[in-house]
């Protein structure tokens, strides 16, 4: 099957959903379901967006699928959203304070987990759903991620953080070694997704500023914890996405972990040096360097890429470039998804869109093209319709890609 003559096939790689809360119920173990009851009773949910009327586009199969195709979009990679059972405020957060928490937020987990692939197999071949764990026990998460790989969520695992505070071991650690062995041995990508790694840092308005600056970082040190940690020596097939932390600052990144690579195994040769203690052992534990393992281990989520992140495609990798639209959020796309592919877009190469906005996403997730580009010839956006300049952004459009000064362009 070979892609519809005058439209994209568009699969957003960044997308969300979850059950309504009392539905994770029938996933749960009966041993659960006192405790569920009690605590859905109480819970009061932190996120507007799940209390508006508009919430079932996280869990209304139907809905979805209507929406995306209005939208251009025929598959999508679908990341948590909704509160599991027995969680705070969101399935992120840090550890449980006691076992039997931790327990009950497993059981959370993999009720959502299991009503994931539920959701998935309602749209066959249209969902890559990715699943969850946490890090407390590892078996436990290794147990989990091949159960998810049985079931057939090809959106892989969700690397939760460890943020300062979190007690848990950095990412580096050699503990976290069976899971990165078992998705390299599966074919599980592991997604790291912004918002994951963040510390608490309270409510005032300073401090929610603060998070919105900070968080791409801390989500971005998934990337040099797994690299200097060795991960991808070890295990040469495991795959790295960093989903919706922006993808313009890989470039730089990469220079900066390249250098700091290259002079501390230089400071290791040099017994005589006061740095030489910072590079033992480090080419040996981890390997190839960082700018090497990008572009054989790593992708990028990139959510509704801005177009001043365009003329570094080729320096990210135009082959690992995967477009979101982060449906249903606010900051989405949807439902203007064709002018954000204008505005980012218009003007390039057309192979070079197709791999951004599906391509590569079918490669990375396993999506069949064979299936969906039927569908794209019927709903996809036009190739002139992408290659259309455009001029004014709507009105009403929520997303940052069309926020003040997101829509320069810097060649």
């Amino acid at each position: 099957m070979t892609a519809p003559a005058d439209r994209y096939t568009v699969i957003s790689a960044d997308c969300h959903a979850g059950a309504d809360l009392l539905d994770y119920r029938p996933y749960l173990e009966t041993r659960h379901h006192d405790a569920f009851d009690a605590w859905a009773a109480t819970y009061v949910n932190p996120y507007a967006d799940l209390l508006a009327d508009t919430a079932d586009r996280n869990w209304n199969s139907e809905r979805r699928i209507e929406e995306l195709e209005r939208d251009g979009i025929v598959a999508e990679v679908v990341f948590p959203n909704t509160i599991p059972p027995f969680f705070p405020s969101a399935s992120l957060m840090a550890p449980a304070p006691t076992r039997e928490e931790f327990e009950q937020r497993w059981a959370g987990l993999r009720a959502h987990n299991r009503w994931l692939a539920d959701f998935c197999a309602a749209a066959p071949g249209r969902r890559a759903g990715v699943f969850q764990i946490l890090l407390n026990d590892v078996e436990e998460a290794v147990e989990e991620i091949r159960w998810a790989a049985d079931a057939g969520l090809k959106g892989g695992l969700l690397l939760p953080g460890t943020p300062p505070g979190s007690g848990l071991p950095e990412l580096y650690s050699s503990a976290y070694d069976p899971i990165w062995r078992t998705c390299a041995e599966l074919g599980v990508p592991v997604n790291h997704h912004a918002g994951s790694a963040s510390p608490p840092l309270g409510d005032e308005p300073a401090a929610r500023a603060v998070f919105m600056v900070e968080t791409t970082w801390f989500s971005h040190r998934a990337l040099w914890h797994l690299v200097f940690g060795g991960a991808f020596r070890k295990h040469p097939d495991l795959k790295l996405v960093l989903t919706e932390q922006g993808s313009g600052w890989i470039p730089g990144v990469l220079d900066m972990l390249d250098y700091y690579h290259a002079r501390l195994v230089r400071a290791a040769t040099k017994a005589n040096t006061a740095e030489s203690k910072f590079g033992a052992g480090l080419a040996d534990s981890m390997g190839k360097g960082p700018s090497t393992v990008w572009r054989e281990n790593c992708f990028v989520g990139a959510s509704f890429m801005r177009p001043h992140e365009v003329p570094l495609r080729d320096r990210i990798g135009l082959d690992k470039i995967m477009w979101g639209s982060d449906y249903p959020h606010d900051e989405g796309t949807y439902p203007y998804t064709r002018e954000a592919l204008r505005i980012a877009y218009a003007g390039l190469p057309r192979d070079e869109i197709a791999a951004m906005v599906g391509g590569n996403t079918a490669r990375v997730y396993g999506f069949d093209l064979g299936l969906l580009d039927p569908i794209a010839a019927r709903v996809g956006p036009t190739v002139a319709e992408i290659d259309e300049p455009l001029k004014e952004p709507p009105a009403d459009a929520t997303s940052p890609v069309f926020a003040p000064g997101a829509s320069v362009r810097v060649w």
